[in-house]
């Protein structure tokens, strides 16, 4: 089980979730609306960037951006140094339930034509993006 919370900044070190004993999903920390002191960030962008260096075994990223929120620098360098690596990135829209439904597919176009990514909206309240993002994550693991 992985914990969750309401305020940004929880998830403190990298957490390995087996899935059907076939594959693993990795948790980072996230950094962009994380209130936590300047140090703690900057651990955070070397740890997060010495396992994406190191791991021999990363097939894809999954970026969760919040659908209220625009990409940041951080996040746009990231989806940079991946593409350079050509490691697939899809970048999830979280919290689809909290807008319109046209906002939400307006902020798709919008963050697809700026980073130059595919989207999937999701909302862990309503389930839309579920199956979706499922699919996507088999995929990967099938394709590698």
């Amino acid at each position: 089980m992985a914990k969750v919370s309401t305020t940004p900044g929880k998830t403190r070190s990298l957490n390995f979730f087996i899935v059907n004993e076939k594959f693993y999903l990795v948790d980072l920390p996230g950094y962009g609306y994380a209130k936590v002191s300047r140090s703690i960030r900057e651990s955070w962008g070397k740890m997060i960037e010495d396992y994406l260096n190191q791991s021999s075994d990363l097939i894809g990223l999954f970026l969760l951006l919040d659908c209220r929120r625009e990409p940041t620098a951080e996040d746009v360098q990231l989806l940079e140094w991946l593409a350079e690596r050509q490691i697939p990135t899809l970048v999830v829209i979280t919290k689809a339930d909290k807008l319109s439904r046209d906002k939400i597919n307006r902020k798709r176009q919008q963050v697809e034509k700026a980073l130059g990514v595919a989207t999937i909206a999701f909302s862990t309240l309503s389930g839309e993006g579920k199956a979706e993002l499922v699919s996507s994550v088999l995929q990967l693991v099938e394709d590698n």
